[in-house]
């Protein structure tokens, strides 16, 4: 059985950080590429940081800069450091993972989400 779990959320003022973790179990930790989505109130879900197999990391525009996705794939987790937060950086965070196998990435699986509130 998949599980991913977040945590790590919480509230903090404009300018704070906040660093989210995600513990895998019951995948192949290593074969997944992770990643990091949030959903703001009233939006749709969107890719915050994703780092692959290799180790290559992606960032939305909107984070650039302030927050560093990271992988440890001893301990299966994968984390978000999110410094310089802004309000609009307000939303419920999800962990991602997705196998990739030969090439071809699989269907994702997805944590609960952990809530995170910045104040202005």
């Amino acid at each position: 059985q998949v599980q991913l779990v977040e945590s790590g959320g919480g509230l903090v003022q404009a300018g704070g950080s906040l660093r989210l973790s995600c513990a895998a179990s019951g995948i192949i930790f290593s074969i997944n590429a992770m990643g990091w989505y949030r959903q703001a109130p009233g939006k749709q879900r969107e890719l915050v940081a994703r780092v692959t197999t290799g180790g290559s990391t992606n960032y939305a525009d909107s984070v650039k800069g302030r927050f560093t996705i990271s992988r440890d794939n001893a301990k299966k987790l994968v984390y978000l450091q999110m410094n310089s937060l802004k309000p609009k950086d307000t939303g419920i965070y999800f962990c991602n993972s997705v196998p990739v196998i030969s090439g071809t990435w699989q269907e994702p699986y997805w944590g609960q989400g952990t809530q995170v509130t910045v104040s202005s």
